[in-house]
């Protein structure tokens, strides 16, 4: 199984627009962080979770040209606003994309692009999807085990996953505020994690960074990555400070599990 870090900033991105600060302003490109979005893969099979505003350009740079299925996360525009983007994945196949959300984030979806849901659209142009509610259950995409794991985040319904293949686990959760504890076992000794650390102050609907490394060192994965970091992060900074299991998730970042 194999990841890529498409994006790994928060919902401004990195640098903010306006913004003179030492990182939005460093020559670090591991300090420039697109729109929060990872890529699981085995040889047959392509998950892209969420569809973020920098999707076309995280695609190009990547040569992402076709995908198995969407997945989300939440309905918030820093992981929905690239949907349209995706119909590029749809003008190559017969039939629609396969779309896996919760229940309310489904819902959200319908309503905000109606038009790509409704039953007449059948134009090989348009975004085509195929929904599917994984309402809270395991399901599978191809050779790809997905166990959705319900977190806190702001009032919405927010899910991270756990994907596994081939007897390995990885656990993607980037927008997270409280780790529920009846979600905890389902994230126990994983190959690799990567959650939400926004900033080093306490954020009203994030975890800060020191609050993703007190979770990861009570999961314990082998691996743990802190993505969906603002503007107040320095990528060599973080590196320094963080335990040796863990390390900054960065843009074009590869694991293979």
């Amino acid at each position: 199984m194999h990841v890529l870090f498409l994006g790994t900033g928060t919902s401004t991105g990195i640098p903010v627009i306006g913004c003179h600060c030492d990182v939005c302003q460093s020559a670090n490109p591991r300090n420039r962080r697109w729109r929060s979005s990872v890529l699981v893969s085995t040889e047959t099979t392509r998950i892209l979770v969420d569809s973020c505003p920098d999707l076309r350009a995280q695609a190009l740079r990547h040569n992402l040209t076709a995908i198995s299925a969407i997945l989300y996360t939440h309905e918030h525009l820093d992981h929905t606003a690239g949907f349209d983007e995706m119909r590029a994945f749809c003008w190559h196949i017969d039939g629609r994309l396969p779309l896996y959300a919760g229940t309310r984030c489904l819902a959200q979806l319908k309503r905000m692009y109606g038009w790509a849901f409704a039953e007449g659209n059948t134009y090989q142009g348009y975004m085509r999807p195929a929904a599917h509610d994984h309402a809270g259950k395991p399901f599978s995409i191809g050779d790809i085990e997905v166990t959705p794991v319900p977190v806190v985040h702001a009032t919405v319904e927010t899910h991270g996953y756990v994907f596994r293949h081939g007897g390995k686990g990885f656990a993607y959760l980037p927008d997270v505020k409280e780790l529920p504890v009846e979600s905890r076992p389902l994230l126990h000794g994983l190959d690799a994690m990567a959650m939400d650390g926004l900033r080093y102050r306490p954020h009203p609907t994030h975890l800060n960074i020191e609050e993703n490394v007190a979770i990861m060192q009570e999961l314990a994965p082998k691996r743990g990555f802190v993505t969906h970091t603002g503007h107040n992060v320095d990528y060599d900074r973080l590196c320094a400070e963080l335990p040796p299991f863990m390390a900054p998730a960065y843009d074009g970042l590869e694991l293979e599990l």
